[in-house]
């Protein structure tokens, strides 16, 4: 199998592909300079610059106005969805960290779109069982602990309306889901997108963005 008319991304055409795409603001730009000044050793869990633009157009598309986000970090991608949303919006941003976290809340006052977003500080299994069981979700994105992500897509995906989307990040893994002997975090991905390609709600595709990212729509 070969990879097709598949392109080699180099510094240069990653620069040329941002600079085609949405720019980011200044609440935004500033958000991942201080996320790299302040956590330099994880700073790599923050979403890459290209998704910002992106789950801001998948809000759009979807029309989306209830969002759930697993693992916010800094706060990048919610405050690139919040930003999206209507005025009547609401995204409920999952986190266990309130030192990461709190760099998310100043940038989302400082955007204006604090009030859109609900921040729960608490395992993120918890907070979705605690949310009501009928469908009511547009758009989640979890970019959270690996070893979890099918217990998450298997709270959301009930809760999830008809056309709904799941937006899962780092579904490649830096290529270790090539490895059948991987355990811990490569391992909880291997089985994730198994589950998920055999799910039969749902339309998924996974794509060579960034780490991986998969997208997924309700049936």
């Amino acid at each position: 199998m070969t990879k097709g008319n598949s392109t080699k991304i180099t510094d240069e055409l990653y620069r040329y592909m941002l600079d085609h795409n949405p720019p980011l603001d200044p609440v935004q730009r500033g958000l991942v300079a201080t996320t790299y000044a302040k956590f330099p050793d994880v700073a790599g869990m923050q979403s890459a610059e290209e998704q910002g633009p992106l789950l801001a157009f998948l809000v759009r598309l979807t029309g989306a106005r209830h969002i759930v986000e697993v693992g916010t970090f800094t706060g990048f991608s919610a405050l690139s969805m919040a930003q999206a949303l209507p005025a009547d919006g609401r995204l409920i941003a999952c986190d266990v960290s309130e030192e990461w976290t709190e760099y998310g809340r100043q940038a989302w006052e400082e955007a204006g779109v604090a009030d859109r977003i609900e921040l729960r500080i608490a395992p993120a299994l918890e907070t979705l069982r605690a949310m009501p069981t009928e469908p009511h979700i547009d758009m989640a994105y979890v970019d959270a602990d690996k070893e979890s992500q099918i217990a998450y897509w298997e709270e959301l995906v009930p809760r999830l309306r008809p056309g709904g989307l799941i937006v899962t990040d780092n579904t490649l893994y830096h290529g270790t889901v090539l490895d059948e002997s991987a355990t811990g975090s490569a391992a909880g991905v291997r089985a994730f997108n198994d589950h998920v390609s055999a799910d039969a709600r749902m339309d998924s595709v996974l794509l060579a963005i960034s780490d991986g990212l998969t997208l997924s729509r309700k049936r």
